[in-house]
């Protein structure tokens, strides 16, 4: 069992990030980047804060969309929790297809918050989003495999 008080290290980083990004996973493992992410350690661990409380608000839609979306493409229930792998192909995917639908790479490089920003100038509303086409990134992307 661990030393770690899981209770602690939540409190603190509820008193210390005051506007949680919603794409934080995505961010950790490094698949897509965000010019307005803070990042922070907090007892020996990486979290993300958002930088910019109004795009952020965007992003929440857009990762809500996302997950509507996605369910019946990742096979997931309704209202059952996300396992991290699905996820991670729901973030990861998501951000890449919403980048290569805006006509950009869709990779590692792209900026979540930047491509939001983007998305609403070019189809008015997240949830204008081509969400058929993004859909295709989610169900195609694979998370890197873990070191044996």
């Amino acid at each position: 069992m661990s030393g770690y008080n899981e209770g602690a290290y939540h409190q603190a980083r509820s008193e210390h990030i005051a506007y949680p990004c919603p794409f934080e996973r995505a961010l950790l493992s490094r698949c897509v980047d965000c010019n307005r992410a803070l990042r922070l350690n907090l007892a020996e661990r990486e979290a993300i804060s958002c930088g910019d409380p109004a795009t952020r608000v965007h992003c929440m839609e857009f990762h809500q969309d996302l997950h509507v979306n996605a369910q019946f493409a990742l096979k997931m229930q309704a209202g059952t929790a996300w396992p991290f792998g699905k996820e991670i192909r729901a973030q990861c995917g998501g951000v890449r297809g919403l980048g290569a639908a805006l006509g950009e790479a869709g990779d590692a490089a792209t900026d979540v918050g930047a491509s939001v920003l983007r998305g609403i100038e070019r189809w008015g509303t997240v949830g204008a989003f081509p969400y058929s086409e993004i859909m295709r990134a989610v169900v195609h992307y694979e998370p890197r495999k873990r070191r044996s």
